[in-house]
């Protein structure tokens, strides 16, 4: 078996990344080739006929050596997948990859581990704004001396200071749940003419590409999408978004625990001198807010792309787009823990002249965060509530 290429030495964070690891986007590529041969079965009637087999394969039957060695030759994966899953299903093979190409399988499987990677994201967002909220109520009216260009400038709150990051998880919350998660699904120039022919019907591409989306989960784009990139820059975005966001968070908590007003309970410790508590969830969430904009550049210069697949840029996108989508999760992760991590030391807002005007201020900025929030959740639960 090959040496793993990345098991967490240099990623403190990194076993919450795992949504985005190799077998995860296997595990999707497998399940992409799987609904794709039920998807026919439903066009072509044979899921209707007596003693139907829907095809099934083993993720873990998968020879990963031969894998990556397949994927070395043809530079993509799926060439050697199918092979392999054309092996398990013996003598119905040709019902395995009809009319697809690798980049249908490919966008697809990684739509399927962006939704259930953000959707991950999302849920610890949603812990560390329930926390945030109660935090920025309690000290709505706790003194507190903000910085501005790093030197000490007016009074605020305790509160208005964690009801802008209240706010800005908010915000967050609601880009990931904007999000589209289409399925691809074009043939080999994005065409499906593949798919007519086969079927011998010229609306086989667009009621595959429906079939497809629905055995899947993901949304049907009307279209492919193998060079107009838009759908996955959105989720690109999103996913550093989220980072951006933990990221900010997490330099104002180092910058906070730096002057003593808020500490983190469990701190981290240093090989050099004994007597220090580093804040460590702020310096990850810190250098995840630093990594992200730099894979983020990759998927938006491989945006430019060209003719019906480019030569270099579409296979430019992939480990980046996995790598934001480790990051976010990450980040969200880490951010629901410092936030809860967060012990209020014992003097803060002493000596800060803060006046009956100062608090008031800042009150109604804490409130108006917590507000927002409140309406957001209230949202979400009625939106759960028609959900069928």
């Amino acid at each position: 078996m090959a040496e793993p290429f990345d098991w967490g030495l240099l990623e403190p964070a990194g076993s919450v990344g795992v949504p985005a690891g190799d077998d995860r986007v296997l595990a999707a590529l497998v399940r992409v080739e799987e609904a794709l041969a039920g998807a026919w079965d439903e066009l072509d009637g044979r899921a209707a006929r007596p003693g139907y087999a829907a095809l099934a394969f083993d993720p873990d039957a998968i020879d990963r050596e031969r894998l990556t060695a397949g994927a070395r030759d043809a530079g993509v994966p799926v060439i050697a997948l199918v092979a392999q899953l054309r092996a398990q299903a013996g003598a119905e093979a040709e019902r395995v990859h009809r009319g697809a190409t690798s980049q249908d399988i490919v966008d697809s499987a990684l739509m399927l581990v962006s939704r259930d990677a953000l959707s991950r994201a999302r849920d610890a967002l949603a812990a560390a704004a329930a926390e945030l909220a109660a935090r920025a109520a309690a000290s709505r009216s706790t003194p507190l001396l903000v910085r501005t260009l790093s030197q000490p400038a007016e009074p605020s709150t305790l509160g208005a200071f964690v009801g802008s990051w209240l706010d800005a998880v908010v915000s967050a919350l609601e880009t990931l749940d904007r999000l589209d998660f289409p399925v691809q699904l074009g043939g080999a120039v994005g065409t499906g003419a593949a798919f007519g022919r086969l079927a011998a019907r010229s609306d086989a591409p667009r009621d595959l590409r429906a079939a497809l989306a629905a055995r899947l989960g993901l949304t049907d784009p009307g279209r492919a999408w193998h060079t107009e990139r838009t759908p996955e820059l959105a989720v690109a975005d999103g996913a550093a978004l989220v980072a951006a966001v933990a990221g900010r968070i997490g330099r104002d908590l180092a910058l906070a625990a730096r002057d003593g007003v808020l500490l983190p309970a469990s701190a981290g410790g240093s090989s050099a001198m004994p007597h220090k508590k580093n804040p460590v969830d702020a310096v990850l969430l810190t250098a995840n807010g630093l990594r992200a904009p730099g894979l983020l550049a990759t998927i938006h210069t491989a945006a430019l792309s060209s003719d019906a697949r480019p030569a270099g840029e579409w296979h430019a996108e992939w480990q980046a787009w996995r790598g934001l989508l480790r990051i976010a999760v990450e980040s969200a992760e880490v951010l629901a823990h410092a936030v809860g991590d967060l012990v209020v030391a014992d003097n803060a807002g002493t000596g800060v002249d803060a006046d009956a005007d100062d608090l008031a201020a800042a009150g109604d900025v804490a409130d108006a965060a917590v507000a927002r929030y409140r309406a957001r959740t209230a949202q979400d639960r009625d939106d759960r509530e028609v959900i069928p």
